[in-house]
């Protein structure tokens, strides 16, 4: 039978190849992470790299109240009850309210899923932490649960609201928790580089079964789903409704 629109079809197939390049990225960056958790352990006791010592000598050299001051403000936020019920519950009822409820359980898959991973990896590599520690921790260095609970939670609402201002808040966001980190001597810079990259590649995979929810979602919102269109838009069906 001839396709009466091999443009749609053609655009449709574009739309799914386009779907599938994120998720590789996603897969790619978790197996750096344990990779990375790997070369660690191989080493003598899970020393630290050189670019991990001179990153510390760094901060060391450049101590202030106020960097002090900001490094344990961030420590509060990305852990305890904030972190964990404080912070996603205002995003989860945020989320509810703009009428975005396959966001929500987009964040809430994702950053349950990140936190489990942390948890699993800590033991699995078990790296020891520095010496010099300013705050109270857990067991495990690798990876850094702050930075990845801040990676995975900007990721997310990049995807859900993809603004510039948004990503631009978010990465900012989690380089000061990656400072901070390393800062307060809870975690070697490559802690935080492989918790950036599990936040990260966690958010890509998560979102990948529920991309058509998530982009339906949006269209709603922005007032351009199929129900929603003006006279003037074409009758045309787009990309996500010809698959």
């Amino acid at each position: 039978m001839v396709n009466k629109h091999p443009e749609v079809a053609a655009t449709a197939r574009a739309e799914r190849v386009r779907r599938v390049w994120p998720l590789v990225s996603g897969i790619v960056a978790l197996v750096l992470v344990v990779a990375l958790g790997a070369l660690i352990t191989a080493r003598d006791q899970g020393m630290p790299f050189f670019v991990d010592t001179q990153w510390m000598f760094v901060l060391g050299e450049n101590r202030a109240p106020v960097w002090e001051f900001l490094a344990l403000v961030l420590n509060y936020l990305g852990a305890g009850v904030m972190a964990s019920f404080i912070i996603p519950g205002a995003i989860i009822i945020a989320l509810l309210l703009v009428k975005r409820p396959w966001g929500a359980l987009y964040f809430v898959i994702a950053t349950v899923v990140t936190g489990g991973t942390v948890q699993l990896l800590k033991h699995l590599f078990g790296r020891a932490r520095p010496d010099t520690i300013l705050v109270n921790v857990d067991f495990g260095s690798f990876p850094s649960g702050h930075v990845a609970n801040a990676a995975v939670m900007a990721l997310v609402l990049a995807v859900l609201f993809p603004r510039l201002w948004v990503w631009i808040a978010g990465a900012i966001y989690t380089l000061m928790m990656m400072a901070s980190r390393t800062y307060l001597g809870a975690h070697w810079l490559s802690d935080t580089f492989g918790a950036v990259l599990l936040g990260v590649g966690i958010a890509i995979v998560v979102a990948a079964p529920l991309a058509a929810k998530i982009d339906g979602e949006r269209r709603i919102k922005g007032g351009l789903s199929r129900w929603n269109r003006s006279p003037s838009q074409s009758s045309e069906p787009s990309p996500d409704e010809a698959i």
